[in-house]
């Protein structure tokens, strides 16, 4: 089975190979925005399971779930674009700075 960074490789080629006409800023410039898209559908899907949009739009937080996973999908994707070969190290280092707090908290409550 491949892991999660093997398909975001597989992804991003398919990407870049539907975008080979634009240079390469504006595609890492169009996909950190679809990170942001990906994200407003997730907050629609909120609000759609909340009765809070105006077009009677019914969700649900599997759908919620679904929009979050292409926002994340998107951002890693971006992540690739932006460097191909270090993505993978980046995120992990950003995500080991990113929730020390939790790792001093889990470890505080366990003593």
């Amino acid at each position: 089975m491949d892991t999660l960074w093997d398909n975001i490789e597989k992804l991003s080629a398919v990407c870049r190979a539907a975008g080979a006409h634009l240079p390469d800023e504006e595609l890492k410039s169009l996909q950190v925005g679809k990170v942001a898209e990906e994200a407003g559908e997730a907050m629609h899907a909120l609000h759609g399971l909340k009765g809070l949009t105006t077009c009677g739009d019914d969700h649900t937080w599997s759908e919620v779930q679904n929009d979050l996973v292409g926002a994340v999908i998107a951002a890693l994707l971006a992540m690739h674009y932006i460097d191909p070969t270090g993505a993978h190290a980046t995120f992990d280092e950003i995500l080991h700075r990113r929730t020390r707090r939790g790792r001093e908290a889990a470890t505080s409550a366990s003593s």
